[in-house]
């Protein structure tokens, strides 16, 4: 399979497990609210359960709020973009791993290769950024060769 093959493929799966993750966040967050709906009024002034219900899907709803903004920010990388470099949205192929820049979705399968979608947030991307093919870079004391990035 060619790079630019490939690399639809990767982001193919990175937005069908983050549509996964959306609909499940979304689906507990109802489930707070339809509970605390069920339950009615607090009983009496120490009754909490209404409450935390509705802290929950309040938490609920920051983190699709949060995992929104990420699949869109996977739906602006362009597989089509010849990317040299370690960046958003590049493919970068070490000896001990095979990384894809994007959001943080860890172990993605594709075909019979495991990639880890990482987020640019991490310090391994840090210790890489910018880099190119043939570059080396140091990560917790441990120097490694970058064979492709694209």
């Amino acid at each position: 399979m060619d790079n630019l093959t490939l690399k639809k493929k990767l982001i193919e799966s990175c937005e069908k497990i983050q549509k996964e993750r959306i609909e499940a966040i979304q689906s507990a967050m109802d489930e707070a609210q339809q509970s605390a709906n069920e339950y009615g009024a607090p009983k009496d002034r120490y009754d909490s359960f209404r409450m935390q219900q509705l802290n929950k899907k309040d938490m609920f709803g920051s983190q699709l709020q949060k995992a929104n903004s990420e699949y869109i920010a996977l739906e602006k990388i362009n597989e089509l973009k010849g990317i040299k470099k370690v960046e958003f949205g590049a493919v970068v192929i070490t000896p001990e791993q095979k990384l894809f820049i994007s959001i943080s979705l860890g172990k993605v399968e594709v075909g019979n290769d495991s990639f880890f979608a990482i987020s640019p947030n991490v310090p391994i991307y840090e210790a890489m950024k910018d880099k190119k093919k043939n570059d080396t870079f140091t990560f917790r004391g441990k120097t490694s060769k970058i064979i492709d990035v694209f």
